[in-house]
């Protein structure tokens, strides 16, 4: 089966929802998001290091170098409270969007 394209702007809804689980390095959060959309969604490095780097930056994740799994070091993710509030946001707009898209959807 075909894989999907992550949505526009939702990267950092599913990055932040991940992370406000536990702490996880990038290949953790790819591995992740891969498992949990049941191998529909994969993200390449190239997207999701930017989205990465630019939330720690914005202050909505803290990041912090340990040894992963396999002995290397990683640098690992967590939620801020202000990534946190912004995951809220996210979620509230997502309900909004996902149900006026079905409402049109039902209605046509």
């Amino acid at each position: 089966m075909e894989k999907l394209d992550i949505p526009q702007g939702t990267l950092d809804l599913m990055i932040l929802t991940i992370v406000a689980r536990e702490p996880l390095h990038g290949y953790g959060i790819s591995q992740r998001l891969a498992t949990l959309s049941r191998d529909q969604f994969q993200v390449n490095p190239g997207s999701l290091f930017p989205s990465l780097y630019r939330l720690e930056q914005d202050g909505k994740l803290k990041a912090e170098w340990r040894p992963s799994e396999n002995n290397r070091n990683a640098k690992y993710y967590a939620l801020t409270p202000s990534g946190r509030r912004q995951l809220d946001e996210h979620k509230r707009r997502w309900e909004r969007v996902s149900f006026a898209i079905s409402s049109v959807l039902e209605g046509a």
